[in-house]
């Protein structure tokens, strides 16, 4: 079970990986987004600009959203989860449509987000054994959703309630960072290779 974590210039990716491999998973950097669909499950990581991380993206978008909707598994993380919408207040280009909405400037008096918030999570495999939540963010944008069944976790900042964790399928998204999320976090970190090896299993069971 080999995990691919996109490499599309922007994304923190050290912290990321062990976290991943502290859970047991087997981490592929990569660039290659074919290489990325061969492979058990995609992460796209957070930190960077819209604009940069959808350029990065293949022109042809349809392979990685059909891909996702069929069920292969994957992970965004804050810049990565907005990259599952439609496009970005934040600068020109489109993401990857998975998700219907777009992605908002925070409306707030201090932006970016920087720290501890609290995480209202829905009752979801990938929050089994968290418990409360705290996510530490980075964020100055924000997803919206079309539809309210997209979302799986909400957070609030300057009296405004937002989308904190996203699912499509078995596709992920937290506008937060898990691997810097203390032990919940890790959980989450967990929940999902777990996912991504029952997916495995099962795929293989019925080859």
């Amino acid at each position: 079970m080999r995990l691919a974590l996109l490499d599309y210039g922007a994304g923190n990716l050290h912290s990321l990986g062990k976290a991943l491999e502290g859970a047991g998973a087997e981490v592929v950097i990569t660039s290659d987004w074919s290489k990325a669909l061969s492979l058990s499950a995609l992460i796209l990581p957070g930190v960077g600009a819209f604009g940069a991380a959808a350029a990065a993206l293949p022109q042809d978008r349809a392979p990685i959203r059909e891909a996702l909707q069929g069920g292969f598994p994957c992970l965004g993380i804050c810049l990565g989860m907005q990259l599952f919408f439609e496009n970005s207040e934040e600068s020109e280009g489109d993401g990857i449509s998975l998700v219907p909405g777009s992605v908002e400037l925070l409306d707030a008096p201090v932006v970016p987000q920087m720290g501890w918030n609290d995480v209202e999570i829905d009752d979801d495999p990938i929050f089994d054994g968290v418990g409360p939540l705290i996510g530490y963010y980075a964020n100055s944008y924000i997803c919206v959703p079309d539809k309210e069944a997209d979302t799986i976790a909400w957070s609030e900042y300057d009296n405004r309630r937002f989308a904190a964790a996203v699912r499509r399928e078995n596709t992920w998204g937290m506008q937060f960072h898990p691997e810097k999320s203390s032990a919940p976090g890790r959980r989450i970190i967990a929940n999902f290779v777990a996912a991504v090896s029952y997916t495995h299993l099962r795929a293989h069971e019925t080859d």
